[in-house]
């Protein structure tokens, strides 16, 4: 039998299997499978893994996921308070910096895989190796030092620091995240992780000016990934668009998978990427709230039409809200695995 795995090797490998890897980021739903409330789910590492296994199961995409929530990361850093609601994702309810002082005390641990906060985290992922036993790809997600701060402070307060300083104590604070993020990304590896999400909406013209993007984020970017393999990671822009620095980022660092944006042309960025990477086509899944059947099989089409020729391709999801139907969930990626079959 074909895995997800065997689909993810052999796209990045620029081979064909039965059909293109399909990646389907279905986090919060696991407590509904479960019938467990969000907080309870995401209380046990045993429960997200449970969740995880049983949605692949259930839709049959390729990829499992050891991602809690993004807030996860603030309280490894003492976030005391995480908000959780019915309706959607957890978010950070307590700023760990509210003065510059908490910048010059804030803490990095050592040992991120031996920290009482990591601990479910590492559940999940003990139990997820075990079931997958290598069939499919682990993936897990690691915040860039660039956008570490905001969990941290509220993106307000960090865009000031950022473009207006005091520049020491930005720098600082990068320093720490920048540390932060490179021990996360060796603790995952260690607990058996297989894709390597680097988090950066900094590493976007959407975000941030060219002229600052090369000042500011290409530097920090250097930093994060000193000493790492480029091509175990993949660069996301937090769901911005990337197509204007994919040049630059591949001669620069050599990532090895680009996660586009919904609003990137796919075709496009295929183009400049010239299989020196795997390009991953998003779907704009907020949309598969109210599109109808023929609406999503329509846009995965197009979408897989764009990307698919030439290899080197996997159709992906970015946030999929709880709001999404389940029938439009299994609408979505019966079309992925229809449309993108090299049978």
């Amino acid at each position: 039998m074909i895995t997800g795995m065997d689909r993810l090797v052999a796209a990045i490998n620029g081979e064909e299997s039965d059909r293109i890897p399909v990646f389907c980021n279905l986090l919060d739903q696991g407590a509904k499978e479960l019938g467990l409330p969000l907080k309870e789910y995401y209380s046990k590492g045993e429960y997200v893994a449970e969740g995880q296994l049983k949605m692949r199961e259930k839709y049959g995409y390729d990829n499992l996921w050891s991602l809690f929530y993004v807030g996860k990361e603030a309280e490894l850093l003492g976030c005391k308070n995480i908000i959780f609601s019915d309706y959607g994702p957890p978010n950070v309810g307590h700023m760990v910096i509210r003065k510059p002082d908490d910048i010059h005390n804030l803490k990095i641990p050592d040992d991120i895989l031996g920290h009482p906060k990591f601990e479910e985290s590492l559940k999940c992922l003990q139990i997820l190796k075990r079931e997958a036993a290598g069939k499919y790809p682990i993936c897990c997600y690691l915040t860039a030092a660039m956008a570490m701060p905001s969990l941290l402070m509220g993106m307000e307060k960090w865009i000031d620091l950022l473009l207006s300083g005091p520049f020491e104590l930005r720098d600082e604070l990068l320093e720490k995240t920048s540390d932060f993020f490179r021990k996360q990304l060796t603790a995952y590896k260690a607990a058996g992780a297989d894709v390597f999400l680097y988090s950066n909406p900094f590493g976007s013209l959407d975000f941030v000016p060219n002229k600052l993007f090369e000042g500011i984020s290409v530097p920090w970017i250097q930093k994060d990934i000193e000493s790492i393999d480029p091509k175990s990671l993949v660069y996301y822009c937090g769901g911005a668009r990337m197509k204007p620095v994919i040049e630059r980022i591949i001669e620069k660092f050599g990532f090895g998978t680009f996660y586009l944006s919904p609003f990137d042309d796919i075709s496009e960025g295929k183009k400049i990427i010239k299989n020196r990477a795997l390009c991953a086509g998003v779907i704009n899944d907020i949309k598969l709230i109210e599109w109808t059947k023929e609406e999503i099989r329509n846009e995965v089409k197009r979408m897989i039409d764009a990307g698919m020729k030439g290899g080197k391709f996997l159709f992906g999801t970015l946030v999929m809200p709880l709001a999404i139907p389940e029938e439009n969930i299994k609408t979505m990626l019966g079309a992925a695995y229809e449309f993108g079959s090299y049978k």
